[in-house]
């Protein structure tokens, strides 16, 4: 009898050591990752790893300069993680898959979605001075940030690819940029979801479309761009603010600085039949490229009262009040 008890208070107590051992990151202590192995983890997603699901706590994942070569998945069981960089230009998660490769299982190609360096399917994730980039060759089109979660804030980042840069999916979920870079060649910005872009620089380096914004029908806003400013390489001449990936595409720069560049249609319909139902508007722009007398029939100049109902709150207007902490 004593003999089954004792193994009994052995094995329970062995149990609870396991248990403990097996989350030391179990907390709201910061994580920290470094290349050169001074920090707890030597990649990002080692750390991401280590994360307990659905916490209910705000964990910081700090990621010292370096270059990571890591294809990040943040999955939707994941929330309330905080990823920030030591340097954003100096601290960057890289990886270089593209639509064109071709393996075994995929003799055709990978297609654009597999091709991310970064994606968040978790909700309550913020990015913070760091840089995410698709250095594939222009061979095709590479993500660099993939994402479908909810509630993600982006602050003083980059987001460095060429031909579809940033993929913001899921219809209904709300992303905020802040203060960020994007950089890209054709439809750069793209997706179904809400997105807000306050005071982000925007740098098109080829002869193209900035976005290509797919909302669906019954989502009253899509890609609101405000206070940005528009720049491109010196080789490019004719650039479009954006075309309808899917009929209802909303798109609206208000407030930007535009660079001589944007034709003077301004937006391209890519079928005929989006003129009748894509909704592009500018309001008060600034630049060479802000001049509206040739804009497209079916794009529009806000006036005063509708760009006023234009704000953080009217846009990301749902049950749960969010708005991002910045």
């Amino acid at each position: 009898m004593l003999r089954r008890l004792f193994i009994a208070l052995s094995a329970f107590l062995a149990f609870t050591l396991s248990l403990s051992a097996a989350s030391p990151f179990d907390n709201a202590d910061t994580i920290v990752v470094a290349r050169d192995g001074t920090g707890q983890f030597r990649t990002v997603d080692e750390a991401i790893e280590v994360c307990r699901a659905f916490m209910d706590y705000h964990k910081v994942i700090f990621v010292k300069k370096g270059v990571y070569k890591e294809k990040i998945t943040i999955p939707q069981w994941l929330q309330n993680i905080e990823i920030v960089g030591e340097d954003r230009d100096a601290t960057i998660i890289t990886y270089d898959d593209h639509a064109n490769i071709k393996t075994n299982d995929r003799p055709q190609g990978m297609g654009t979605f597999r091709t991310f360096t970064l994606k968040i399917e978790g909700n309550d994730i913020t990015l913070r001075n760091i840089t995410i980039e698709n250095n594939a060759a222009r061979l095709g089109q590479a993500v660099a940030l993939h994402t479908q979660g909810d509630r993600l804030t982006f602050v003083n980042c980059r987001f460095l690819g060429n031909q579809d840069t940033v993929y913001t999916g899921n219809a209904g979920c709300r992303h905020y940029f802040d203060h960020c870079y994007i950089e890209g060649t054709t439809d750069f910005i793209f997706g179904p979801a809400t997105a807000w872009f306050e005071q982000c620089d925007i740098y098109c380096k080829a002869n193209s479309y900035i976005t290509a914004a797919s909302t669906p029908q019954d989502q009253p806003f899509g890609y609101v761009f405000n206070r940005c400013t528009v720049r491109t390489a010196p080789e490019v001449t004719k650039l479009y603010l954006g075309r309808p990936w899917r009929d209802y595409g909303y798109t609206l720069f208000m407030h930007c600085q535009l660079p001589a560049a944007v034709t003077p249609e301004g937006w391209h319909r890519w079928e005929p039949q989006r003129e009748q139902t894509a909704r592009y508007a500018e309001y008060e722009n600034t630049g060479e490229g802000a001049v509206t007398q040739n804009r497209v029939f079916w794009s529009r100049q806000l006036n005063k009262k509708e760009a006023r109902q234009v704000t953080l709150e009217s846009v990301f207007c749902r049950a749960d009040n969010w708005m991002p902490a910045i």
